[in-house]
């Protein structure tokens, strides 16, 4: 198996070069991104011709503050992974923790971190610096109530230290994110991604908030124009439309609970927590990846965990799915 396809998801032309004879089109589980995207509304214009304004930044702020329920300090990034390879660049308090399993870019974005189970979080804040930790969890969709993260978070603030929660998946979720709960003085940090709820993944989206004096430090590294037009208006009007997300969020949670039953029926027992995916453990995982990829289907293999396969929700793809996974037997 290619290291592309265990790297990271969404590597479609990796597959295909692996798997020239698999049928087209192929079916992209690999991702946690939503299959069902955010359209934007007729009539929306994007101009494309001069710099994007300091008053449309000010407005896709205020929509997305709102959206998240969060009225404190706020910085647009264009996407989350940025605002995550920007973190060790920040003097952050040390010493340095990773909650894992996690995303291969947070053992990068703080380099020599020590990596720690989710059960320890509370000793490691008791001894302060700081923690990064994803919430909803990929690979796993582990979820920590936000109120667990909150009391976390100011036993490290009592020591100096910080916490940073990446909530890329949040939006999903109703109740999973820690900002509505935050005041002004609580040392957190949370990382934001438009691309994985509204299915817009290629916009390159992200915010930063919490902790003022990190939320400037990036905005001031990132300058006047930190993202796209482009940008700046679907974002503007994706975080406006509030009965689109509150739906999608049914939406998502309908079509989880169907795969698990999917993958239940074929034998694949799956967990978390987040609706956007699965994850699911079977000792012959490899050998259920490579008959899915054979018939163009791309899942999420581990270089570390073998026997772990991740599936995004298949959208319209459920019976190709099925099909696929009772050939498997």
């Amino acid at each position: 198996m290619s290291r592309d396809l265990t790297f990271h998801g969404g590597r479609i032309e990796a597959a295909a070069r692996q798997y020239p004879d698999a049928p087209r089109p192929w079916l992209d589980l690999s991702t946690g991104i939503n299959p069902h995207a955010w359209t934007p509304p007729a009539g929306l214009v994007v101009d494309q011709h001069r710099l994007p304004s300091g008053e449309a930044l000010a407005w896709l702020l205020a929509a997305a503050g709102a959206a998240f329920g969060f009225a404190g300090a706020l910085a647009a990034v264009p996407g989350s992974e940025l605002a995550l390879r920007l973190l060790a660049t920040l003097d952050l308090p040390r010493p340095w923790h990773v909650v894992t399993p996690c995303y291969r870019t947070h053992r990068d974005a703080l380099p020599g971190a020590e990596a720690i189970a989710a059960e320890r979080i509370g000793e490691v804040a008791a001894a302060g610096g700081t923690l990064l930790l994803a919430n909803p969890n990929n690979p796993d969709g582990r979820l920590i109530a936000p109120e667990v993260l909150l009391a976390a978070a100011r036993t490290l603030g009592a020591r100096g230290g910080m916490l940073i929660v990446d909530e890329a998946f949040a939006d999903a979720l109703a109740g999973a994110s820690v900002l509505p709960l935050l005041r002004a003085d609580d040392p957190v940090v949370v990382l934001r991604s438009f691309g994985k709820f509204y299915g817009l993944a290629g916009v390159r989206l992200g915010f930063v908030g919490g902790a003022q004096p990190v939320v400037a430090r990036i905005a001031a590294l990132l300058g006047d124009w930190p993202v796209s037009a482009t940008a700046l208006a679907l974002g503007t009007a994706a975080y406006r439309d509030v009965a689109w997300a509150a739906r999608m969020r049914g939406r998502l949670v309908a079509e989880a609970v169907a795969l698990d039953g999917l993958l239940a029926d074929c034998g694949l027992a799956a967990r978390g927590a987040c609706p956007l995916f699965r994850l699911a453990e079977r000792d012959d995982a490899r050998t259920v990846f490579e008959r899915l990829a054979s018939a163009g289907i791309l899942t999420r293999p581990f270089d570390e965990r073998p026997g772990w396969l991740r599936f995004g929700l298949p959208g319209a793809g459920f019976d190709r799915l099925h099909a696929a996974l009772a050939a498997d037997g």
